[in-house]
């Protein structure tokens, strides 16, 4: 029986399959079956052999000196990256479109090429005049960056070994193309074979490559997930367009940690840095509403408060709505439920929506408490404590448990004037939690977070001072 000579590779996934399918069976997507020949290499590169070398074998006590680093000058970038750029590693940076990936790696350019650095910033989507007049309005014209606009990854190869920069910027992986394969440019098989490519200068040369790559409806970057895996690093750019805020999240990092974020704001003259991210997004909250709770978080090694909003009303149509805004919907199911289970709030006939201002993302589990708390708030329609802040984590039987580093979240706190924390009741044996920092309200179950919010409404008018009398009980 002959052997094939061509298979379908579904271009969302990277699933190979023998048949063409209008259904990926691996993800779902309709249509993204193309057919790819088998063994398109050339054949002089597929008969090349090299000479067998032994391979080295070391112990694992073995000490090896910390990777060199290039400080990029920008902080927020610096800190997602472990602490700067390590030569000789690929980093891949994804983003929804127009969220201002290319304006961030632009000034990162500028910023190494002005420290001294040998920077190349190559574009496979805009021409030259493009990219300098985006250099003109942030300032960087001056700056001695090297600037080409290519998409054989050939020419970009030769050109990049003759030069021999420091770092590499590939704006974008998905425009590059080989024509040692037959594949459109930015299909499967051409991402792969130029993102390993690329991979492979940076590990020769030493020089640092960063590429960005395009993201799915899904917010996942596209292209075969190997990518990933090629690279030491991959870098989220987040933020809704509505908002000024963006994010820049680590999601792999072989030289630092992972969930760290960076946050920067956009402005007419490109990002800025901000260096103190819970100031930023509690400005303008307003101490005297209900329905609202500011929330110590952490994001990778950074504490970040930020306001939980809730509002609770009569659904308009015989369905509630549950309206989702910055944090998991199936976590707010999960509250709701404990609430009319365990708490004997009903949500029957009423609508339920939760926004975290700011445009942030709340991952962790240590925010139910605080969502519950502005979800009680806003159906008591009585304002929590205007220097309280809220976390911890709910259980299905009610019980608040403790989360990590309570004490790094009130220093955080306490620095930003807050005066006392609504949180799980901890012993000090355990090391979590100082109260030495901020005063404690501790709530063993969330009953006891109801009881005190009810103990507060003391009819339509209640006066701050009753209010505050009854948290402090």
């Amino acid at each position: 029986m002959p052997k094939p000579t061509s298979h379908f590779v579904c271009q969302s996934c990277g699933t190979v399959h023998g048949k063409w399918a209008g259904r990926c069976d691996a993800c779902g997507q309709w249509n993204a079956l193309v057919e790819e020949a088998i063994g398109q290499l050339s054949t002089k590169a597929s008969n090349r052999r090299k000479k067998g070398r032994v391979m080295e074998i070391v112990g694992l006590g073995g000490e090896t000196a910390d990777p060199p680093r290039m400080a990029s000058g920008i902080k927020e970038f610096d800190r997602v990256t472990g602490g700067g750029l390590v030569t000789g590693s690929a980093l891949l940076v994804g983003g929804d479109p127009g969220i201002g990936k290319s304006t961030l790696l632009l000034q990162s350019s500028g910023r190494l090429a002005a420290s001294g650095r040998k920077v190349v910033y190559i574009s496979g989507e805009e021409s030259t005049g493009q990219v300098q007049r985006r250099a003109r309005r942030l300032g960087l014209s001056e700056n001695p960056v090297s600037l080409a606009a290519e998409t054989s990854l050939g020419t970009i190869i030769d050109g990049l070994m003759q030069s021999r920069p420091d770092v590499v910027i590939i704006d974008s992986i998905q425009t590059l193309w080989t024509d040692q394969l037959g594949a459109a440019p930015g299909t499967v098989a051409q991402v792969r074979a130029c993102a390993q490519e690329l991979t492979r200068f940076a590990k020769k040369t030493g020089a640092c490559v960063i590429l960005v790559g395009h993201v799915t409806k899904d917010g996942q970057i596209a292209g075969p997930r190997v990518v990933e895996h090629m690279v030491d690093a991959v870098l989220y750019f987040e933020g809704e367009k509505s908002h000024q805020f963006r994010i820049l999240r680590a999601h792999k990092n072989r030289f630092g940690p992972t969930d760290e974020i960076g946050v920067f704001e956009m402005g007419e003259g490109g990002l800025t840095e901000v260096s103190n991210p819970s100031a930023l997004f509690l400005d303008g909250r307003d101490d005297a509403s209900s329905g609202a709770a500011v929330f110590a978080g952490l994001e990778g090694t950074r504490p970040v408060l930020t306001e939980i909003q809730a509002l609770v009303a009569p659904a308009a149509f015989g369905t509630p709505r549950r309206a989702v805004v910055g944090w998991d919907s199936g976590r707010l199911a999960m509250v709701l439920a404990v609430l009319e289970a365990r708490c004997g709030v009903s949500f029957a006939g009423k609508d339920v929506y939760l926004n975290v201002a700011g445009g942030l993302r709340i991952n962790e589990p240590a925010a139910d408490l605080a969502v519950a708390a502005a979800i009680a708030s806003s159906v008591f329609d009585i304002p929590l404590p205007r220097d309280a802040v809220v976390f911890g984590e709910i259980s299905l039987s009610g019980d608040v448990r403790p989360v990590g580093r309570s004490d790094a979240r009130m220093k955080e706190a306490a620095k930003l004037g807050f005066g006392r924390v609504i949180g799980p009741a901890i012993s000090r044996k355990s090391g979590e939690i100082d109260p030495q920092i901020l005063p404690l309200i501790r709530i063993k179950a969330l009953p006891d977070l109801i009881t005190r919010v009810e103990t507060s409404a003391n009819g339509p008018a209640v006066l701050d001072s009753q209010a505050e009398a009854a948290w402090a009980a």
